[in-house]
């Protein structure tokens, strides 16, 4: 039943949003140039890796040494709508129709994180990654990772279909508020390290 309602919903926003996303890649190329897609592998069901992609919401600017600069020095103001809007997570619903991803589920965190996991945070590979989940709807990226570690278990344990529409319309307002998308005044998350 889950995988349907991923396909049928996902399908239908995909329909519904096409002038949105044709919108947003003009946009992304005007502004950032191309590739319009981030794309980087990431650990899905029972951590096999798959492609994830998202709109780019940063430059590739680099420093003389050839090194990337940091996200803020990289991260635009059109950039920052997108995050802010959760719009660079459109093309997402592409990786739900390929059954990699849910609409709902624990965010598809970095592979290199995989070894640094201990037991309990590696339960979060027991269902499939989603591009909203009850971490998102309960504080994002304002959140320490073993908060959020914690409710991404809790999904895990009790997850269903209601549960899961419950945190899609949350994710709707959490959307509109704009609430939690940086890290105390970072644009992204600090690198997990594992565990003291």
């Amino acid at each position: 039943m889950k995988r349907f309602f991923d396909f049928a919903i996902s399908l239908i926003g995909i329909i519904i949003l096409s002038p949105v996303i044709l919108v947003i890649v003009l946009l992304v190329s005007i502004k950032l140039g191309t590739p319009v897609f981030f794309k980087q592998t990431r650990p899905g069901l029972n951590s096999k890796p798959f492609r994830m992609y998202k709109f780019r919401s940063m430059t590739n600017a680099k420093d003389i040494n050839g090194n990337l600069l940091s996200n803020d020095q990289r991260m635009t103001k059109f950039g920052s709508i997108l995050r802010s809007t959760s719009l660079d997570e459109l093309p997402g619903l592409f990786n739900v129709i390929k059954g990699e991803m849910s609409l709902v589920g624990p965010r598809p965190l970095l592979m290199a994180y995989l070894p640094l996991y201990n037991d309990f945070q590696k339960r979060r590979m027991e269902v499939k990654p989603g591009i909203t989940g009850w971490t998102q709807i309960n504080g994002r990226n304002a959140l320490s990772w073993n908060e959020k570690f914690k409710l991404d278990i809790w999904y895990v344990e009790n997850r269903s279909l209601l549960l899961d529409i419950k945190i899609l319309w949350l994710t709707i307002i959490k959307v509109f508020k704009r609430e939690g998308i940086t890290h105390e005044g970072d644009v992204a998350m600090p690198r997990f390290k594992g565990n003291k």
